[in-house]
């Protein structure tokens, strides 16, 4: 079973940047075909925001096309989500898990975006 601890977030203001990075431990992400990361904003549902197959083909919601990159680094079991031009309205708890999720839940890392 996969342990996931997400890191990064914070407050920052329109148009600024965040890393966000999620550590993957008990075992590894090679056998997890593809990864993703999700958002929980305040009053909606969890949504899968982004993911990336284990050869690199990545796929984004359009709110997020464009501004956003997700990365992994297998043998470091490490997946990173680059957010660019952030808005308001990507506020929200960030987490990562497979797609689909199949493994536990970690805490999120929160992202607020506010001037």
């Amino acid at each position: 079973q996969v342990q996931l601890v997400e890191s990064g977030g914070g407050l920052v203001q329109p148009g600024g940047s965040l890393r966000l990075s999620c550590a993957a431990s008990g075992s590894s992400i090679f056998s997890v075909a593809v990864m993703g990361w999700y958002r929980r904003a305040p009053g909606k549902q969890r949504e899968l925001v982004a993911t990336i197959t284990l050869g690199g083909f990545t796929n984004y919601t359009s709110a997020v096309k464009g501004r956003f990159i997700i990365s992994r680094d297998n043998p470091k079991n490490m997946v990173y989500l680059q957010m660019n031009n952030l808005k308001p309205e990507d506020t929200a708890l960030y987490y990562c898990n497979s797609d689909p999720p199949v493994h536990y839940w970690g805490q999120g890392t929160q992202v607020a975006v506010s001037a």
